[in-house]
């Protein structure tokens, strides 16, 4: 073969990488276990870490027949997809703003790749999202994307032709992703650039460059790009695929929250995996990952008891899992070169707040979901989020009273204000943290919250102050305490250009029988992403099977 040929290849295999599909996989193509009624502790796969990936993964196993055990070292499973409760009966989301969910018989209920949950409903955003920028105040409505276009061109009369030629190309980019699955690889590449042509012209370049082909005036740039915060890097830095795909189809499916809170979906795949045959294992963390002859043959927690299996999926970060969790580190030694000069995402720095009064009610917001952005420079919004900078970032607040009646009891509200931060800020206090000794930790957590609070007084919620019944803040360092991610990261890897789609480290490692699945493999974050990895990941394990 040529090297032309070769490079013709590789480029293939990388888009096709980044193009999985959830319904795509054959599950009769697949072997089935025997296994999964068997009693005791043989099981054929253990998975480390009950996020969405792990989850996914392992009702993936248990769906066909297998015996997979999770094992979970916090005291309820789902990762970032859990909630927790505060006096005066508040249950906070910790992580959850909006999702994708397809339609079942008239009811949001379907996950894509996971028809057998139907108990977790989804309610639609009463619009979209809110953006509050110095001279914009935004509105974009739910499943409308000709709405969306329409309100910019009136903003921006004189770059309407660029506001439709930028959703066109990101159209564009999603109908060649579909068609380039559906080929399954057979490409005739001396017509990609007629076949492909949003692919073609868009490979390999960012959010920022993709933006700049169309528009001009700097404030509607940064309007198109404001939804960069799910992506954790601004539109200079971050992969145009990870945004254009992800926001259209956002404009045109529309946002959705689960009815209950986020723990409802973890609920869902534990009550699945254990009601065939597997197990979630609570309160327990991996230490080290079993290695013989350069296979993982299982796992050691930190209570001494060993866990035996035919395959390790790690839902853990990379840096546990491939520095801690395994002693001999010569095998992973050119595989953790790949990805030593990859950036780990940011951070988050929120205020939970439970309110004595339905103030949101008392104000007539309608809004579920409002960014407020002190600027029209993302750029500059991601350097103050790395510094720690509260006052000059943006930040977004959580009204979910507004998308169905009973989120908080009665004549109250829930609500919550988030904003992006670097864990460098907190490093100062990491040692004393874990020691117990939170003084001074508690003081620039506090000091944080006020301002945080402050703004959205002034911009959102009048008589927010006075209004406060319970206060809960969690820190990047909270992050780490309960998730273990590395630095916090929320998102796993950051999505740049050398490490997103195709690119990205994928489910396989150099150690035979061991795979990741999650935000820090393929295909990245966010609820739709990771719940894919862990399907793709054992996509990839039943065909070494």
């Amino acid at each position: 073969m040529s090297h032309h040929q070769m490079q013709r290849r590789e480029f293939i295999n990388k888009l096709m990488l980044g193009s999985f599909a959830l319904g795509s996989i054959d599950w009769s193509a697949f072997p089935v276990g025997s296994s999964s009624c068997s009693g005791g502790d043989d099981f054929d796969a253990i998975i480390i870490g009950s996020g969405l990936g792990g989850l996914s993964c392992a009702m993936a196993f248990a769906r066909q027949g297998f015996k997979p055990l999770v094992i979970e070292q916090h005291d309820k499973p789902g990762g970032y997809a859990t909630a927790f409760a505060r006096p005066g009966g508040f249950v906070f989301d910790v992580s959850l703003h909006s999702t994708g969910v397809g339609e079942r018989n008239g009811i949001r209920n379907l996950i894509g790749g996971f028809p057998e949950i139907t108990d977790v409903e989804f309610l639609p955003h009463p619009n979209l999202y809110r953006a509050i920028y110095p001279h914009h105040d935004i509105r974009v409505a739910q499943r409308d994307p000709k709405a969306f276009i329409a309100q910019l061109s009136q903003l921006f009369p004189e770059e309407k032709e660029g506001i439709q030629g930028l959703f066109d190309d990101m159209m564009g980019l999603m109908a060649d992703i579909r068609k380039l699955s559906a080929a399954r690889g057979k490409v005739d590449m001396s017509r990609f650039p007629l076949d492909f042509p949003a692919l073609f012209k868009f490979n390999n370049k960012s959010w920022g460059a993709m933006v700049d082909g169309r528009i001009k005036n700097p404030e509607l740039k940064a309007i198109y790009s404001g939804q960069w915060g799910y992506y954790g890097l601004p539109p200079s830095k971050l992969s145009c695929f990870y945004y254009a795909i992800p926001f259209v189809g956002y404009l045109s499916e529309g946002g959705y929250y689960p009815k209950g809170r986020s723990q409802n979906i973890s609920d869902a795949f534990v009550k699945y995996i254990e009601g065939h045959g597997g197990k979630v294992l609570l309160n327990t963390k991996v230490e080290k990952i079993l290695v013989k002859d350069n296979a993982a043959v299982g796992v050691g927690t930190a209570g001494g008891k060993e866990y035996k299996a035919k395959v390790v999926v790690s839902n853990a970060n990379a840096f546990d899992t491939f520095r801690s969790m395994i002693e001999d580190q010569k095998p992973l030694a050119e595989y953790e070169a790949k990805w030593k000069g990859y950036s780990v995402s940011l951070s988050a720095f929120q205020v939970f707040l439970g309110l004595k009064e339905d103030l949101v009610g008392k104000l007539q917001i309608p809004d579920s979901e409002i960014f407020v952005d002190p600027s029209y420079d993302p750029e500059l919004g991601y350097e103050g989020a790395l510094r720690g900078d509260v006052e000059n970032v943006g930040m977004g607040v959580t009204l979910y009273d507004n998308i169905y009646k009973g989120y908080s009891p009665e004549g109250k509200n829930t609500l919550s204000i988030i904003t992006l931060q670097g864990y460098g800020p907190w490093e100062k206090f990491e040692k004393d943290y874990f020691k117990g000794n939170k003084a001074e930790y508690k003081k620039e957590k506090e000091r944080m919250a006020d301002i945080l609070i402050q703004k959205a007084e002034k911009a959102l919620l009048p008589g927010l102050s006075k209004a406060i019944q319970v206060k809960d803040i969690a820190t990047p360092l909270t992050n780490v305490r309960y998730t273990s991610n590395y630095r916090g990261a929320i998102y796993g890897w950051d999505q740049t250009l050398n490490n997103s789609g195709g690119s990205r480290i994928g489910h396989k490692t150099p150690i035979k029988n061991l795979y990741l699945a999650g935000a820090w493999s393929r295909m990245g974050h966010g609820y739709g992403a990771v719940t894919g990895s862990g399907l793709e990941c054992f996509s990839e394990i039943m065909q070494q099977w």
